[in-house]
């Protein structure tokens, strides 16, 4: 019940009082020094202090400690802070020192029950006129308070007000299990942020990069590939292309997944030309990831490097310079902030619940939405950080704590050692992947993460000039009347889509029985495979909403149908051994969509779509580009011949 240690603090103030003991018109204030944050100035402290019309005042808390059994001694308040926190204090000289010699306490003891004690006799309390900050006017504690307090940013100061009283305390407590949330609190106020300047404090401290990079600080950088991840192929070209001198790198490449071996190899071939030294742990090795971890800080500790930069495959280095800033930050624990895109998921927690897990922060959204800019104390960062010399000379990363995994034990380790942890968003520096619904096990599984993952997927498999479709100023092409003619999709996806059918095989035997339809007929009936068949139709439907449905809506002006529904995807094979055409009908849909997955007078000869109403031919189709046009009634139209080859093209038939 007693913590220990508090009656130093007692015994050096009362020592140092005996300069102003008979001293009855000095103030002194006393506050605690690792958790306390003033933010206002001595005279608007005295102001307040006078108003109070006491000699001694204390904080005040809402939860008796350390002895809970003397709440009911208090003297009876309306205030929420009913209780004495010996966190800070203020007082005139001569009756602080009086008050504290009024009895002795050992070094060992606790100085808040020991006060507690002395403010409860009520002789004591009337001689010195002692009174509590029953409304925070100057001491604001925050543990079991923080529902009482807000925020208030403004274009000059930032401050907290106490919403239950109306009050701005100045100096702000961060008293128990309320650390974190003073740390929150520390980002704003003491001049640390404000509305009009944005960060105060990015600029202090800052290191300057050598002008010669043969004096670049050394860093290992220490790459981990613990789970099966998309986009892995950009993952390490943006590593590559990282702005520091190779020579200065040394590299540390941990994989446990063995689909990824062939990217892993292909970069670390590279990096071992490149990098200063390579140290590569395979997953034949059979290395748990903590494990891994402990030995990339050996390799550090072996290459007696400056830096320590952990990245996690899920992370997207966008920003080239971002290893840069990170150094020139000059914080011992610094991530740079990454954000899933689109999505509110991140690399850092702005604050905890009481166990230890996520809690959402007041600022989390606008500091992960880029809205304020700055470098944030914060209890949680993972999947990319920077780690300085001096901080691991002194403090050991621990990612084997409990049961957590090694992201919380590697924060709650240096929490616990009251180190603090930085996240950086000055400026835009990459971007996290889902990887949790990846799955290796299907052919070219990157392609399916266009849910899950559209950013990246739309770097990959978008056309690069899809979003000229979408500017008011650009003419869709039209080849026949009402058929519109536009860039969707890049080779990549082509070629990968293709390969995916053909390695699932089973293409439909072009006669009208099809049991993979309602009735089990086909009236006009291809060689094809649908998308529902190789576990692809929830991705097209998203493009089909997604890149397809605006331009829809830009050239059939007045339908609107969100999202569009489509019962028939699939690919179709034509060859001229086995279907060369396709004999003239209607579309059972409102609209069609036909994608060209491969080459004319290339990967074949021939081909094309006639519309026969309006004897116009589209046949030297461009692959990636779609045509779209109506259904029914009007668009009667046939599949032309192919003489040699295969050609490939993707059908939708929206809205039936």
């Amino acid at each position: 019940m007693h913590s220990t240690g508090g009656g130093y603090k007692v015994n050096l103030l009362k020592e140092e009082l005996q300069k102003y003991k008979d001293d009855e018109n000095k103030i002194i204030m006393f506050t605690d020094s690792y958790d306390v944050i003033i933010n206002g100035a001595m005279k608007n402290i005295i102001y307040r202090f006078k108003q109070l019309e006491a000699r001694i005042v204390f904080s005040a808390e809402s939860t008796c400690w350390p002895d809970e059994s003397l709440a009911e001694s208090y003297p009876a308040t309306e205030s929420k802070y009913k209780y004495l926190n010996s966190g800070g204090y203020i007082g005139y000289a001569a009756d602080l020192y009086n008050l504290l010699s009024t009895a002795p306490i050992a070094n060992k003891d606790d100085d808040q029950l020991f006060l507690t004690k002395l403010f409860l006799k009520t002789e004591i309390r009337e001689k010195y006129r002692i009174k509590l900050d029953y409304k925070s006017s100057i001491f604001q504690n925050l543990y079991n308070a923080l529902d009482d307090i807000e925020m208030r940013l403004d274009d000059v100061f930032s401050y907290t007000e106490n919403n239950k009283y109306g009050t701005i305390p100045i100096v702000i407590h961060g008293n128990g299990r309320s650390k974190f949330a003073l740390s929150t609190v520390g980002n704003y106020i003491a001049n640390s942020w404000n509305e009009a300047q944005g960060c105060l404090v990015c600029s202090e401290n800052r290191l300057q990069l050598p002008k010669d990079e043969d004096d670049y600080p050394e860093v290992l950088l220490a790459v981990f590939v613990s789970v099966p991840t998309p986009f892995i192929e950009e993952f390490f070209q943006k590593i590559e292309n990282l702005d520091y001198p190779k020579k200065k790198i040394h590299l540390f490449m941990y994989n446990m997944v063995p689909y990824h071996s062939e990217e892993v190899d292909k970069f670390t071939s590279i990096a071992f030309e490149k990098y200063s030294s390579l140290k590569k742990i395979l997953p034949s090795d059979k290395i748990g990831e903590a494990e891994a971890r402990k030995l990339a800080l050996k390799q550090w500790k072996v290459k007696k490097c400056d830096y320590y930069f952990n990245v996690d495959s899920y992370v997207h280095i966008d920003n080239s310079e971002t290893l840069k800033r990170l150094i020139e930050q000059n914080r011992q624990i610094l991530a740079p902030m990454v954000v899933r895109p689109y999505k509110a998921w991140s690399n850092f927690w702005g604050a905890l619940t009481k166990e230890g897990y996520y809690q959402r922060s007041f600022d989390y959204m606008s500091i992960g939405y880029g809205d304020r800019r700055g470098v944030w104390n914060v209890p949680y960062i993972s999947s990319a950080y920077l780690l300085n010399s001096t901080l691991l000379k002194k403090h050991k990363p621990n990612y084997e704590l409990d049961d957590l995994d090694v992201d919380m034990s590697f924060s709650k380790n240096f929490r616990d050692q009251g180190v603090f942890m930085y996240v950086d968003n000055t400026v835009e520096y990459g971007h996290l992947i889902d990887p949790y619904s990846f799955d290796v096990k299907r052919k070219h599984p990157d392609m399916y993460e266009l849910i899950n993952n559209r950013y990246d997927w739309e770097q990959r498999y978008l056309h690069p000039e899809y979003m000229k479709n979408l500017d008011p100023n650009t003419t869709i092409a039209q080849p026949c009347p009402d058929v519109y003619w536009f860039p969707v999709t890049s080779p990549r996806f082509w070629k990968e889509l293709i390969e995916i059918v053909e390695n699932f095989g089973e293409w439909s035997d072009g006669s009208n029985k099809d049991e993979r339809l309602p009735g089990g007929y086909e009236n006009v009936p291809t060689r094809d495979i649908h998308m529902n068949q190789v576990g692809y139709e929830r991705s097209w439907l998203e493009l089909l909403q997604q890149y397809v449905r605006p331009i829809q809506e830009k050239v059939f002006i007045g339908y609107f149908h969100d999202p569009p529904r489509s019962l028939m995807n699939f690919v179709v094979r034509y060859r001229p051994d086995e279907q060369p055409l396709l004999r003239p009908h209607h579309d059972s849909s409102t609209y069609t969509v036909n994608l060209a997955l491969n080459r004319p007078k290339i990967d074949y000869e021939g081909g094309g779509c006639k519309f026969i109403r309006y004897n116009c031919s589209v046949e030297n189709t461009k692959i990636g580009w779609m045509l779209m046009h109506p259904g029914r009634l009007t668009h009667y139209h046939e599949g032309l011949l192919v003489t040699k080859g295969t050609r490939y093209i993707m059908i939708s038939f929206v809205d039936p």
